[in-house]
Formats: structure tokens, sequence, C-alpha cells
């Protein structure tokens, strides 16, 4: 399994996907912070990023749920396709997605997973019974050194939905700033400041390797379930 660590050089030159050095890869992808982070890892080691995997759940409405456009917006920025699959069984859709793509001639030699504590497990079974290689950037990587990696690497990150009994609606739309941590910390010193426990889920409008920042020009709060999120409406692509 490959963890090394993230570089935080803003190095556009990285994002050229023909010159890969170490194979083909498919990225786990929710549109937030940290699998934009991971494939960033992956492609400063030499990774070429072939797809971007993004699963929903059919059987419930998540915390983790977007709108599929944005997610599109993001693959476009990247340059990298984006395959959006509805599931029963994630684990049942990963793998046949990637025999898929095998099957119609693609070359695939690892996946790219943004997990920082959890599901170590099923993802090593994925990649154990698909052959690929593990790739986990920021497996077991402290929460605040994530957070200051992605400002040191000039992300862009707002929370796109937040625990409601945890942080108010007044935090949709809150960037990951130079004091987030210091904010979070003074509204509740019991929340992780990557969300790793659910407390917050997160959209990545701009990194190094996007060529457009997307930029959100009309929402709505909404409450669902135990979620405020931000059902963004309309959005635009700008050349950076």
């Amino acid at each position: 399994m490959s963890t090394n660590p993230i570089s935080t050089k803003n190095d556009k030159s990285k994002n050229d996907k023909g010159k890969s050095d170490k194979g083909r890869v498919v990225v786990s992808w929710t549109g937030g912070k940290d699998g934009c982070l991971a494939c960033y890892g992956a492609i400063s080691e030499g990774f070429e990023v072939s797809h971007l995997l993004n699963f929903r759940e059919i059987q419930r409405r998540g915390s983790h749920d977007i709108n599929p456009d944005l997610l599109y917006a993001q693959a476009e920025a990247l340059g990298i396709p984006l395959l959006h699959k509805d599931y029963i069984s994630y684990e049942q859709e990963f793998k046949k997605v990637v025999r898929d793509l095998r099957d119609s001639g693609d070359k695939i030699d690892g996946a790219v997973f943004g997990h920082i504590e959890t599901h170590k497990n099923l993802v090593d079974r994925i990649c154990g019974e698909l052959g690929l290689e593990l790739i986990m950037p920021l497996w077991q990587r402290n929460s605040e050194q994530i957070i200051n990696s992605l400002i040191d690497s000039e992300f862009g990150v707002i929370l796109l939905s937040v625990k409601a009994d945890l942080l108010g609606k007044e935090w949709l739309g809150r960037k990951i700033d130079e004091n987030f941590i210091c904010d979070l910390k003074k509204h509740n010193p019991s929340i992780d400041p990557c969300g790793e426990n659910g407390e917050f889920h997160t959209f990545v409008i701009d990194c190094p390797l996007f060529k457009n920042r997307i930029k959100v020009m009309e929402s709505e709060m909404v409450l669902r379930g135990d979620y405020w999120f931000l059902e963004v409406s309309k959005f635009e692509a700008e050349k950076k």
C-alpha cells in the first residue's frame, strides 16, 4: 500500500497525465477534500489517473450526496473522466466498474482512496480481489496536518453539509482557510478538523490541478434528517 506524504508544492506540470511513472489508477471520488487531496498526492507520486469513480447509494440519501453536475464540473476542471454510478453494494459496484473498464481495454493498475482512519478492510478486500495496488496517501495522517496541507497547496474547499446538532447552517459554504481549525475549536473542540466522524462534508471548488475554478452562484440551505445541506442550483466554471 502506498502512503507516501503529499508534496505541498503547487506544481501544475504534474497534471501531465500522459507521462506515468508508476501505472494507471482510478480514484474514489465524492467531490470532497480527502479524495481530491489523495488524487493530487497520487499524481504527485507519478501515477496516471484514468478515471474518477463516484458511487451513490440507491436506497438512501446520505450526507455525501451531491448534485452530479458539480462532480462533472470538477472532472472537467481536472481533465479526467468521471464515472457516476448508483449502487446497492459499494464493493460489488466498484469491482464491476473496474472489470468493465479492463474489459473495454483500459489498463488499471491501482486504486486511490482518501480514507484517513476507516474502511481499510473494505478497500483491502476490493484491491486484493482485483489485483490492484492500494494507494492511500492520507492514511492515519493527523487531521490538522491534512487541513494545513490543503491550505499550503492552495486548495479551495467549502463545507457542503454539516451535522445539525454540532454545526449550525451558518457553517454551510464556509471556506477552509487559515482560521478554520481555530474557529472550529472555539465552536466545539470535540469536532475533528477533517470531519472524520461525519461532523461535516466538503466540496472542492479549486485545487492546483484544476484548470477552472468552480464558483457557486445560487444555493439554498436545506435540512434533511440530521444534516444541513447547501443545495447548489447554479454555478459557473471560471478560467484560472
